[in-house]
Order: C-alpha cells, then structure tokens, then sequence
C-alpha cells in the first residue's frame, strides 16, 4: 500500500529586529537624583515601547500551516449483510494503519486536531494510528456525520472541509488532520493543491501554506503542492 506525500514549503520574510542600534544616554551629574530618576524613566519607557512593537509584528506575521487529508485504510467486503458505513477493516487495512500512522509520525507531521468521518472504517483508521503513535492520541478529535455523506457529491467536499476546520480550529493550531473518503477526499485535495491527486486508501496528501489565520488562506486556497518536489514520492509501506 503506498502513501502519497507532498509538500511546498512556503517562505516567510526575515524581522528585522528594531533593538540592533547603538545610543547612549550623555553623563549624569550625581548631584542631580531628579533628572537621573528622570532619563532612567524616559529610557525604561522607550525600551518598553521598543518590546511592543517587536511582539506586534511578530503577532502580525503568518504562520506555517499544514493539512492532511487522509483517505480511511481498506476496508472488509466479507460480510455483505453490513451497510458501507458500517464496514470494518480488513486485514491489510490494519496493517497500513500502522504503517502510515508512523510514517507520518516520521516526517513530523502530527495533528493538533483531527476531523474525521463517523464510518466505522475511519474510526477504526484512527484508533490504530492512535494505539501506535502518541501523538495521533493527544490531539483533540471531532467525528463528523457529514464527512461520510459529502464525499459523495460531486464538488462539494472542499468547501465543507474548509467550513468544518474554521469551525473547529483555532489560529493556535497550525496542523489539521481530515479523514474520509473517495472521491470527495481526491476533489478536495486536487481543489486545495491546484493539482491532480489521487488517493488511494491509507494514503495522505500534505498540503503546506502560511497564513495568519485557517479561514485566511482556507478561502483564499492557497495551499502549495509541489509536483517537481522530491517530497512527491509513492512511498511503499
């Protein structure tokens, strides 16, 4: 089973930081206590006023964002009496459960939130990953009904994961997990990354961008993905 990875990583403009200059404040008569009391004031408030701007404009600058988009591992056929919502995993699929949850993990690309449909296939995805890798465990999870029903129809899907991350994340969350199924998860990762992806099960696009906010960029969709980047390699797992 192979998953697919790709990333663009976007660049940010350097700070330049305000405090690199040389002053200094001329001689203090001693005998004078006011006016020294006076310039030590004056040079406390234009320090303190020096620190604000720098932590304003490092507040202001955009941050590192990532999504993935996770197609659920193969699922089991054997029983014909179950509805497809309700298809566990098969054997293989446990397996690259396991495997992509540490090749993610590998790569450094553990979510903070994860969103994922309800379907018993994607459940059990994500408790596999889960009893596997940690981190998968610590991030803070939504099981979403409609995830199941939108992937589904046809152009829809991306706005609907777009809606669901602006709902549930914040601007401290800067990595986004979405798990689901075809063909919704293919349209949404081809819509985001301008570029023609396809999922197989168990695999994973990575998507990279910057913004100051997921609803800035999410609406803009301006996600980068990299077709000439080494990064955009099958990987057998």
């Amino acid at each position: 089973m192979a998953m697919a990875i790709a990333m663009a990583m976007a660049t940010t403009s350097k700070i330049s930081n305000p405090l690199m200059y040389n002053w200094s404040a001329p001689p203090i008569n001693e005998k004078q206590p006011s006016l020294r009391m006076n310039r030590s004031f004056r040079l406390r408030t234009r320090s303190l006023s020096i620190e604000t701007e720098v932590a304003d404009t490092v507040e202001s600058q955009s941050l590192v964002r990532r999504l993935i988009l996770l197609r659920h591992a193969k699922s089991s056929w054997e029983n014909p009496s179950l509805r497809d919502h309700d298809r566990p995993l098969s054997k293989a699929g446990r397996d690259d459960a396991i495997k992509v949850s540490q090749k993610l993990q590998q790569l450094g690309w553990i979510p903070q939130l994860i969103l994922s449909s309800d379907a018993v296939r994607t459940r059990e995805t994500l408790k596999i990953m889960q009893e596997h890798v940690k981190g998968f465990l610590e991030a803070e999870v939504h099981f979403i009904s409609s995830f199941y029903s939108v992937a589904a129809m046809d152009g829809q899907t991306a706005e609907h994961l777009q809606q669901a991350i602006c709902k549930y994340s914040t601007d401290e969350i800067v990595t986004v997990m979405c798990m689901g199924h075809n063909r919704g998860w293919e349209e949404a990762a081809s819509m985001f990354a301008g570029a023609l992806i396809e999922l197989k099960t168990c695999n994973a696009a990575l998507l990279e961008a910057s913004g100051k906010s997921w609803e800035e960029h999410l609406h803009r969709r301006n996600f980068n993905f990299d077709l000439s980047s080494k990064e955009w390699i099958p990987v057998l797992l």
